[in-house]
């Protein structure tokens, strides 16, 4: 049997693709595996719609209020049980292979701390409508320059090990993205798999927010680049200093 692993995903009014997301991901993971579904005070009876799933194979933790997709994912990060932690949206799928693709890389190299993959694009049908996402951004280039320049750390399509999680939580206040945030701190810190097969359906559509189409002025994108470097540079000082802890118990609480 391979290594166990943390699926954690952030959901806020996801009813209309969370149970195909959901199932697709279910259909792969093995016994001791766990999914935890981190719902931001949602108001549409989307967890409804998993049903007894919801009793017997996917642990939710509800926010008391909304707090957002970066703190979301923080809080289920920190709840995560596994040494191999795969981020998860609530409007994609997984592809057949997935999870024995990445546990591979992990278990092939210790040096690994970040797995991420290609994935095709689909619209809202699930049609799709491009081959490739990292076509669309120029190619995979994970080192921390390229990343600073433009992104290609998309959260849904990495899996991360723990060790990243001792450095990267807690999320600083105003970091820009949390999958760049910890695509980053994983280059610093080891080796970034990419897998140029896709194995995952990144789905764009009318309510989702896609980096391909983030029209921010370009000042604010120099800004948050310059912020990151900077947070970059003041976490790994830190680390170094043996000055950062996670403060994990006050992560957890939503």
């Amino acid at each position: 049997m391979s290594m166990p692993v943390s699926v954690v995903m952030a959901v806020f009014n996801g009813r209309e693709f969370l149970r195909e997301q959901v199932d697709s991901v279910l259909a792969q993971l093995e016994q001791g595996d766990e999914l935890l579904v981190i719902d931001d005070a949602s108001t549409d009876g989307g967890l409804a719609s998993l049903g007894a799933l919801a009793l017997s194979r996917v642990r939710i933790l509800a926010n008391a209020r909304n707090i957002g997709v970066i703190l979301s994912f923080q809080r289920g990060l920190a709840l995560a049980s596994h040494n191999v932690i795969f981020l998860c949206d609530q409007d994609d799928i997984w592809m057949p292979g997935k999870r024995a693709a990445y546990v591979a890389e992990f278990e092939r190299d210790s040096a690994i701390c970040v797995v991420i993959s290609d994935s095709e694009v689909i619209d809202s049908a699930g049609r799709v409508i491009a081959a490739s996402f990292m076509a669309s951004r120029g190619g995979f280039n994970g080192s921390v320059s390229s990343t600073l320049w433009r992104n290609r750390y998309l959260g849904c399509a990495m899996a991360i090990r723990r060790s990243v999680l001792e450095i990267a939580l807690p999320f600083p206040a105003n970091v820009p993205m949390h999958d760049m945030w910890l695509g980053a701190l994983g280059a610093i810190s080891g080796r970034v798999s990419y897998l140029p097969q896709p194995y995952m359906q990144y789905r764009r559509h009318r309510n989702n927010l896609t980096p391909s189409r983030s029209q921010k002025p370009w000042h604010q994108l120099v800004r948050w680049r310059l912020a990151m470097a900077w947070l970059l540079a003041l976490r790994m000082l830190r680390v170094r200093l043996g000055m950062h802890r996670t403060g994990n118990d006050s992560l957890t609480a939503g």
